[in-house]
């Protein structure tokens, strides 16, 4: 096996990229594993539609590296592209072309497909084949982009707010295609904004912030991240000491029952009630966007 074959599908060291005054990507890393979704989040003007055309090369960045599959985008693009599909996010489709004609025009710009997949795809999300692009709401033109990444079996898809303009039961065909793909054995970078669609796919993410990376790790290990509501109820007097833990903050204490913000790992106040009568407790799990809203939510 060559070492560009065996090598990770994608990695991305120290990146920076700049406009002018304006710093876009500020030195990102970033390592993909073979074989896994790995969602790369943040809002509109946070560096993923640059960072993704650094990857691709239709950017160079101004300082840092990337790697797809070991190989230098600068130099190797034509080895790359046989092994890699993307939908970008500003789609720029033949006005002209019918949805059939293009697709079938990327299928044999790579080495062939299979036209019963084409097909059974369209089908899948009910797209008119025979309908010339120009006639197309956004959302179906979206839809044709996405068959153009499916279309034949690639190595890794980098996918750039793929699900834009789809409604809730197309986003939940894409997601049962991504998850298809990935059990086939491919790599999928997945850009989006979407948190509860990178939440229900990903496996690891990171979440960039004006082009720095803020939080990078599996979903549960960034949720983890996200402050909780904690509630205790005692038998008797909750204790005022709870309120001195590490990770409490706007500690209340009113008779039996002691409630806070937790921040941080929940074991020293695990710890810290060891021992004592324990009524009930809450404290809840937070989601995708809980830790997101906090990354985000300081302004700084």
């Amino acid at each position: 096996m060559s070492t560009a074959a065996s090598a990770v599908p994608l990695r991305i060291d120290g990146l920076v990229k700049d406009y002018g005054s304006v710093h876009a990507v500020r030195g990102i890393d970033v390592e993909v594993r073979p074989g896994e979704v790995f969602g790369f989040v943040g809002p509109n003007g946070a560096g993923k539609s640059t960072t993704i055309r650094c990857i691709l090369d239709l950017l160079r960045p101004t300082a840092g590296n990337v790697e797809v599959f070991g190989l230098d985008p600068r130099h190797d693009g034509v080895a790359i592209r046989e092994r890699v599909a993307y939908v970008p996010g500003e789609l720029r489709l033949p006005e002209r072309l019918s949805a059939r004609r293009f697709l079938e025009s990327i299928g044999r710009l790579r080495g062939g497909f299979d036209r019963k997949r084409l097909e059974s795809l369209a089908e899948r999300f009910q797209l008119d084949l025979g309908r010339s692009v120009r006639q197309l709401s956004s959302g179906n033109r979206r839809k044709v982009a996405i068959l153009s990444a499916f279309l034949t079996d690639v190595d890794l898809l980098i996918l750039d707010e793929p699900t834009g303009g789809l409604d809730p039961l197309m986003q939940h065909e894409f997601l049962a295609l991504l998850r298809e793909r990935r059990a086939a054995g491919a790599t999928v970078f997945l850009s989006s904004h979407i948190l509860s669609e990178v939440q229900r796919v990903a496996d690891r993410l990171a979440v960039l912030r004006a082009g720095v990376i803020v939080a990078q790790g599996t979903v549960s290990e960034v949720r983890g991240r996200a402050r909780q509501r904690v509630e205790v109820w005692f038998e008797g007097d909750a204790p005022a000491s709870l309120a001195a833990l590490p990770g409490i903050e706007r500690p209340t204490v009113d008779g039996r029952r002691f409630a806070a913000t937790l921040s941080g790992p929940v074991q020293p106040l695990l710890d810290a009630l060891a021992g004592r009568a324990v009524a009930t407790m809450l404290i809840e799990d937070p989601d995708l966007e809980d830790a997101f809203l906090d990354l985000y939510g300081d302004g700084s």
